[in-house]
Order: C-alpha cells, then structure tokens, then sequence
C-alpha cells in the first residue's frame, strides 16, 4: 500500500486571512477516529504545521483533494452554512472500471449506511436518503474511463457507491470494487479536483484546483 509522509507539512493550495485550502493524502484521515492510532490525521497535521485551524467538511479516507480549514471559529461558522446551503461548488476526478457508453449522465439513486456491514453504504429507494451526481468524461484507456464528477448531494461514499451501482466502480476502491487486487490496495483513484464559492467575508467568487496524482504508466495502462 502507497503511504504518505505523516510528519510533512500539508500542500497549501490557497489561503487567505479565513481560510487555508490544503491538499489532503490519499488514505490519510481528515480528523482524528477513535483510538490512539488514529489520532494522527489532516487536522492535527495543518495544526502542527499551520496552526489552529477549524474543520469544516471532510473527505474519505482514501479519497485525496481539496480541503477548505477555517483558521477562525466565525470563518469556520459561515463557511459551514455556505456547505449546508450547497452553494460550494465541489468538482471529482475519478477512475472506473470499463467503457462507457455516453458522454454525460446523472445518476439519482437514494443511499443509507448498510447496518450489517459497516461502513458500506447501499442503494435504497424506499429508505435511503436523496443522491445525485452529474458526470462528464474526461478521458478513455483501453480499460477505463477518467470522469469529472458533479454531486450535487453530499451522503457518505456516495461517489463510489454511485459508479459501483451503474456497473464502473472506481479503481482501487476495496468496499465496492469486487475487483480490486494487492497491487491498487490504498490506491483510490478517486481525487476532489475543485472548490468555487462567493467568499463569505469578501464577496468574490473563489475558484481552486489541483491535479490527481493517478499514474497512468505504472498501474492503469494495463486495466
């Protein structure tokens, strides 16, 4: 499994007097889970080397991108309710499984966490909760398709349990992905390329964004 440097300083993409806008590792925890040997995280890194800052939303554990942290309690307040308003534009840069068919599509299907086997969550239409996420191609390999991803929800794992449900499941995703193997294990090739939103204390419109990492001459060409 790829590991990330733990104790370096985390790639600040933007910051400002409010915010910073870091770049989180693929398989790194945004904040601390239960235990000792999770404590360690994206949190406590951006403070260690950036100071004290405030969480605002989270990503996966092994989904690298963009994470906004407000370095006040007021930027973090007003940033959460921008997040809660959906009005916080979040762009995905994915990988899957297969050739698909169309340019463009969406893709509304209801989701609730799956009690008898958590974490995964699993398409419900009579109990799960709304999720929709538009998507766009970017580009094609003989055995894949790289997609820019548009959600317009916000429910756990909905990205990778969405692509799963349609038949392309995001490479090296070891809950939905039944063909995932040794070699793409820690390897999700699942990246939240962009941030846009008006900036709360400003007023301009704010638009950030960084690449994936995904390799495509040592693992992806052959798949």
């Amino acid at each position: 499994m790829k590991q990330f440097e733990p104790d370096c300083a985390p790639e600040v993409v933007y910051e400002d007097t409010w915010f910073y806008i870091v770049s989180k590792e693929r398989e790194e925890l945004t904040v601390p889970g239960r235990g000792p040997e999770k404590a360690h995280c994206l949190m406590s890194r951006a403070a260690e080397w950036l100071g004290e800052v405030y969480n605002i939303h989270r990503l996966d554990q092994p989904t690298s991108g963009l994470v906004i942290l407000a370095r006040t309690p007021e930027a973090q307040r007003e940033m959460s309710r921008l997040f809660e308003a959906r009005k916080v534009e979040k762009v995905y840069i994915a990988r899957v499984r297969g050739k698909i068919e169309k340019d463009e599509g969406i893709i509304d299907l209801p989701l609730r966490g799956d009690r008898e086997n958590r974490p995964r969550q699993i398409v419900d239409p009579e109990r799960g909760k709304k999720a929709i996420t538009r998507w766009r191609i970017k580009k094609e390999g003989e055995r894949w398709t790289e997609l820019f991803l548009y959600p317009e929800t916000g429910r756990t794992h909905q990205l990778r349990v969405h692509l799963a449900s349609i038949g392309h499941p995001i490479m090296g995703d070891r809950l939905y992905d039944d063909e995932t193997d040794e070699m793409l294990m820690g390897e999700l090739k699942l990246h939240a390329s962009a941030l846009a939103f008006k900036h709360p204390f400003t007023g301009e419109f704010l638009s950030v964004e960084s690449k994936p990492d995904f390799d495509v001459d040592r693992k992806d060409q052959s798949r």
